[in-house]
């Protein structure tokens, strides 16, 4: 190549090349030492070359190539650790000659600075990678000069035994888990729990603790990875208490069960019976009794647009979705065991939250019978209880709204409760009726500033009369088949309990004792045992954003 186009090139990638080195070197002088060997064995090679198609190309694979033996040349100091200073950690006496590569040494040796103390790291970093001096690393640590030494005496102890010693690795290495949902009971902070579980280092940090309290370094060797990485992820999970810490060691703090099929089996054959029981009747004795028509259940819910001159009636099929999961829920609660307490086994987060946290692992592989029902896009029941009314609502994949990570479900579930008593007596701004009407709780016809008509589509309970005659309505069924219940329960219970380790059965405890009340599963057994024998209807695609949302008194 011409050599004035060559030096050209060269001139042009000069600045990016150092840039390049001194992001990746251990400090200015190597970065500068780098670069321009780079440069001047590209240069080199551009002189007697003619078929460069791609200069960049070329020059920055030099660059990697370069930096490749950097490296290699580096880790012969160990990370700047002289080998002189570790000739004891290397060198096994009554070991034969060659037994290990040394570079496999060096590497493995390398890994064993990552199962050090935090401090200890910082340490052996400082002294012998950045070559500072023990009382300058004291001043930098806020320590005694001796602690410093004592540290770097006792890390050279910790590495020999860590060489010396085969990490074995567990499953998780080559298989790791991924949690197939998460879910809480109680109230969200202002973290989600998908930003909790926000990697796979961190469900598998959880699950490999589930059962047994472990140390940093023996989840990294299960994990297959540095401490350094489990470190930061464990420190994260403990403050936010979804791992407790047992002196060094730590053992998850929420529940994460692996159902077996014989368990989801049992779980399933439990409810699809018991809402064959409840929900058909409930269903009959709602349709029967003539309650439906009682003008204290408001629901002006309509597919087409609203009349500026009538008011509209929602089908009742529409006004069931939302009282059949509401009673099966709220109906019966003298029937409840309470003897747990939420505040006894609930958790209160840094972030505001406090509740109970729960995950599923369920294999791949697993292999259910064709009619078990799944849990599609379920979450609830969700409620706002102020001092007079709350708001109450399913989201399900029947129901068509944001997904719940998305919103503020406590804010918004308040808001709706405040324009819904606003709105009896006053206009609200054209921003509320905007924000309701996005949400599907609310239609508006006519001119603002002139003739205007609005219609909430949502269920709303008009007097503490209503609720209680709906809510005598389940108990009355839930009496009769108390005895069944039990019977069905009894089973499942223990089967759960047996499947969650001793530390957290008391928090399984008190979630069973949610069975057949306010139960995501049952309410959702409910539902589709009517849809199966035809008494629910399917919504329409208009009724979607509205559905299975009440406001009631409480």
């Amino acid at each position: 190549m011409n050599r004035q186009i060559a030096e050209n090139i060269i001139s042009e990638y000069v600045s990016p090349i150092f840039g390049f080195a001194l992001k990746r070197c251990r400090n200015i002088q190597d970065a500068e030492d780098l670069s321009q060997e780079i440069v001047l064995k590209a240069f080199r090679t551009l002189l007697l070359r003619e078929d460069i198609r791609d200069p960049g190309k070329f020059i920055w694979t030099i660059a990697h190539n370069m930096l490749s033996n950097y490296y290699r040349d580096m880790s012969k100091s160990v990370i700047g650790i002289p080998l002189e200073d570790m000739a004891d950690i290397l060198s096994d006496p009554a070991a034969e000659p060659d037994r290990e590569d040394p570079d496999e040494s060096l590497q493995r040796l390398q890994s064993e600075i990552a199962y050090l103390s935090a401090l200890q790291r910082k340490i052996v970093i400082a002294y012998y990678f950045e070559n500072r001096k023990q009382t300058e690393i004291a001043e930098m640590l806020s320590i005694p000069v001796g602690t410093v030494k004592w540290h770097l005496f006792e890390a050279k102890k910790e590495l020999k035994r860590g060489m010396d010693t085969m990490r074995k690795t567990s499953e998780l290495k080559f298989n790791p888990i991924k949690f197939h949902s998460c879910g809480i009971n109680g109230s969200i902070g202002t973290k989600s729990p998908d930003e909790f579980f926000r990697s796979a280092l961190t469900q598998n940090i959880c699950y490999c603790v589930r059962n047994s309290a472990k140390t940093i370094h023996e989840i990294a060797d299960d994990l297959g990875v540095s401490p350094v990485y489990v470190e930061t992820e464990v420190e994260f999970l403990e403050e936010y208490g979804f791992l407790q810490a047992q002196k060094d060691k730590y053992i998850v703090n929420f529940i994460i069960s692996e159902p077996t099929a014989e368990l989801l089996t049992l779980q399933n054959d439990m409810y699809r019976r018991a809402a064959e029981l409840f929900a058909n009747d409930l269903y009959d004795a709602l349709t029967s009794s003539g309650i439906l028509e009682d003008p204290d259940i408001w629901c002006g819910q309509t597919d087409d647009p609203i009349s500026l001159t009538e008011s509209p009636k929602a089908d009742r099929n529409f006004i069931l979705w939302s009282l059949i999961p509401y009673i099966a829920a709220w109906s019966g609660e003298k029937l409840m065991d309470e003897s747990i307490s939420f505040e006894e086994v609930a958790t209160i987060r840094p972030d505001g939250a406090h509740n109970i946290c729960h995950a599923a692992v369920v294999p791949d592989d697993m292999v259910l019978p064709d009619d078990y029902v799944y849990m599609r896009n379920w979450c609830g029941p969700m409620w706002n209880k102020g001092d007079y009314q709350m708001m109450w609502q399913i989201d399900s994949e029947w129901s068509d709204r944001a997904p719940v990570k998305e919103r503020n479900i406590s804010e918004e579930q308040e808001r709706t409760i405040t324009l819904l008593n606003w709105e009896k007596h006053n206009l609200l701004s054209k921003h509320d009726y905007a924000w309701l009407a996005e949400r599907g709780y609310i239609k508006t016809n006519g001119d603002y500033d002139g003739h205007f008509k609005s219609a909430w589509q949502i269920v709303v309970l008009a007097s503490v009369d209503i609720r209680d005659r709906l809510l005598a309505i389940g108990e009355r069924l839930k009496v009769q088949y108390h005895a069944d219940f039990e019977a069905l329960k009894t089973p499942y219970t223990e089967a759960v309990l047996r499947s969650v380790p001793p530390h957290l059965q008391k928090v399984q405890a008190y979630e069973l004792q949610f069975t057949f009340h306010a139960d995501g599963w049952f309410l959702l057994h409910c539902i589709t045992a009517l849809l199966r024998n035809g008494k629910l209807k399917l919504p329409t695609e208009g009724q979607r954003k509205a559905l299975t949302t009440m406001i009631v008194p409480v």
